[in-house]
């Protein structure tokens, strides 16, 4: 069976299956699915005579890679797993199998060896598996690549445990250089640019799992196809995404990735999982890496690794977005959630008090309370613009003392957390919730009572997922409108494209796309 042409991506999927049927059955879902190419896990099935294996390597309905991997065999013992081993590789190699996959002490074994030496079509893809012994270095895994390909490889795989997103860096500059086809994969939640990332820097296949199937470390197969089209990705694409802790949430990658291919800019946007954003900055330096949201916990810190920073994001102390200018390389911060988040809320008071927005220059926050939950990145550009906008601004924050410095710098009131249930000093107030209560899985939570929610005209919760929140659905059981974060999270995302593209956002394209998704 034929693979696709060369220099064109393949995607592939591990399959993980006991029985034969099993396994048949994830093969066909997986070209469903759109797998180029599928792994076919032989050591994880329970088969008790070659023959049984054989049907399913003679006539796989897409291209395979059989593997058969020492570690995770179910063989009693070592002698008992490497013999099988060998039984099961030697057949597919006898069957012209399209790739077939072995650890790097099996392609060692002399007997394997003469078998690799003798073999007609089948490719061999000798793989590594890197845990422990520090972090990776180019120095080393340029030292394990070189052993893999005096086997005689003709394509090698490095299988890396990463303790941090900046680990893949030198997994990069490995698919870069290297002169044989590469496979990086690297395991576990901060690993998952090595798939998304990989194509651009030379990477010889990615890949997903199967059936939405959560895998740390790994797209799903759907996502590969649909959302990232890793297909258009060259080594001339910019790379942008969201810098954040946790990442999971993000629709992000949903939103810019098709407005990139709308607007035919060479962009892909990933999610990033980054535990410490200085090192993350001074790892990824290069002009590639192009522009950056920045989510939870980092708004605050990612100012002092900006050069400069826009002087409403200076001013509120935190930046959402950070572009690395083409003509000099730094780091400029801005703050797009402000003036989103506020926009939001006037058009909303506007649209309920039947307001026109042209004749009317006053804004219809000015005068009310504008009651804050929250003292984070996004708490600080709340208050920061609805101070702007003339309100009196009320900060609650479970760290009162955190919410007593943002209070001062906006001329506003902090009150301990324990007392907002009870804090009602007027009817009409406006409610802003800028904290994760009620983000999912934890969307059974709200900050807020809902008897308390009577005294306000207006609540506004920058949680996006879910997009009706539990705040949200008792604040309209009580009267009052409602604005959720998926309109924060449109117009801050429009003003995000516009500086990672440096033109003009497609709106409308953009606006539809999220109201579709969530």
């Amino acid at each position: 069976m034929a693979v696709a042409a060369k220099n064109s991506l393949l995607v592939c999927t591990q399959l993980e299956c006991e029985s034969t049927e099993e396994m048949q059955a994830s093969i066909e879902q997986a070209k469903v699915e759109g797998a180029d190419l599928v792994e076919l896990c032989i050591d994880s099935m329970e088969f008790s005579h070659i023959s049984q294996v054989d049907k399913l390597i003679q006539h796989p309905t897409l291209p395979a890679i059989v593997s058969y991997r020492l570690k995770s065999s179910r063989k009693s013992s070592e002698e008992a797993c490497k013999n099988t081993c060998l039984q099961v590789l030697r057949r597919a190699l006898d069957l012209d199998v399209e790739f077939v996959e072995m650890d790097y002490e099996v392609a060692s074994d002399p007997v394997m060896s003469e078998i690799i030496y003798g073999r007609s079509n089948t490719k061999i893809i000798v793989s590594s598996y890197l845990n422990g012994g520090g972090k990776p270095t180019t120095e080393k895994l340029g030292d394990v690549i070189a052993c893999m390909q005096a086997t005689g490889a003709d394509v090698m795989k490095l299988e890396i445990a990463v303790d941090s997103i900046t680990d893949l860096a030198p997994v990069f500059e490995m698919l870069t250089h290297c002169q044989v086809p590469l496979i990086a994969l690297a395991v576990g939640s901060r690993g998952l640019i090595s798939q998304l990332l990989g194509p651009k820097f030379g990477g010889f296949l990615v890949y997903g799992s199967l059936g939405g199937k959560s895998v740390p470390g790994l797209p799903t197969l759907v996502s590969l196809k649909q959302v990232y089209q890793l297909e258009h990705i060259n080594p001339d694409t910019k790379i942008f995404g969201l810098v954040s802790n946790p990442v999971g949430h993000s629709k992000g990658p949903i939103l810019h990735n098709p407005a990139f291919r709308h607007t035919r800019f060479n962009g892909i946007y990933v999610p990033m999982l980054v535990d410490d954003v200085k090192e993350f900055f001074r790892t990824y330096s290069g002009t590639d890496f192009a522009g950056f949201s920045v989510g939870i916990p980092h708004k605050e810190p990612a100012v002092a690794c900006c050069d400069e920073v826009h002087p409403l994001a200076k001013s509120i102390g935190a930046v959402n977005t950070i572009i690395r200018r083409p003509i000099d390389g730094k780091l400029v911060g801005y703050n797009t959630d402000c003036e989103s988040a506020v926009s939001a809320i006037e058009d909303a008071l506007r649209e309920r008090q039947g307001i026109n927005g042209v004749a009317s220059h006053a804004s219809p926050i000015a005068g009310k309370i504008f009651v804050l939950v929250g003292a984070g990145g996004a708490g600080r550009a709340l208050a920061f613009g609805a101070k702007s906008r003339g309100a009196r601004v009320i900060i609650f924050n479970r760290n009162y003392e955190r919410a007593k410095a943002l209070a001062d710098a906006v001329s506003g009131e902090a009150l301990h957390f324990e007392y907002l249930h009870e804090f009602f000093p007027e009817k009409g107030m406006i409610l802003a919730n800028a904290s994760a209560i009620g983000m999912e899985p934890n969307s059974d939570q709200s900050p807020v009572p809902k008897e308390a929610l009577k005294a306000y005209e207006l609540v506004f919760d920058a949680v996006y997922t879910p997009r009706n929140t539990r705040l949200l659905r008792e604040a309209a059981e009580v009267g009052a409108t409602v604005v959720s974060g998926v309109e924060m999270f449109i117009r801050q995302a429009l003003g995000q494209f516009r500086l990672f593209t440096g033109g003009l956002a497609p709106e409308d394209f953009m606006r539809k796309l999220v109201l579709e998704q969530f």
